[in-house]
């Protein structure tokens, strides 16, 4: 699953989402701000885009920032959920 290094996530924080664009394709992993958390939503990846770690590219962005930024996380999303149960270094941000 490797990700050719000109595949960057990007902080659409307008928008309130991380976004990686690929061959006219969106992926995205969206969220909302409130009092200190940053509660995680939806991950999406198109199915074009499925199976080249896209969507975990995003959980790192996403939960990365949420460190930096001393943020709680909320995962109600199921695949964010997954991926911080399958990486332990990340357990410590959900509150």
């Amino acid at each position: 699953m490797t990700i050719p290094p000109k595949l960057t996530v990007e902080h659409n924080q307008q928008a309130g989402r991380f976004e990686v664009k690929k061959d006219g394709h969106l992926a995205v992993l969206e969220y909302q701000l409130a009092d200190g958390k940053i509660i995680f939503t939806h991950t999406g990846v198109p199915e074009a885009l499925g199976g080249q770690g896209l969507g975990s590219r995003l959980a790192v962005a996403g939960l990365d920032y949420a460190r930096a930024q001393s943020l709680a996380v909320v995962p109600l999303c199921s695949f964010i959920a997954g991926y911080i149960q399958k990486h332990p270094e990340y357990q410590d941000l959900v509150k």
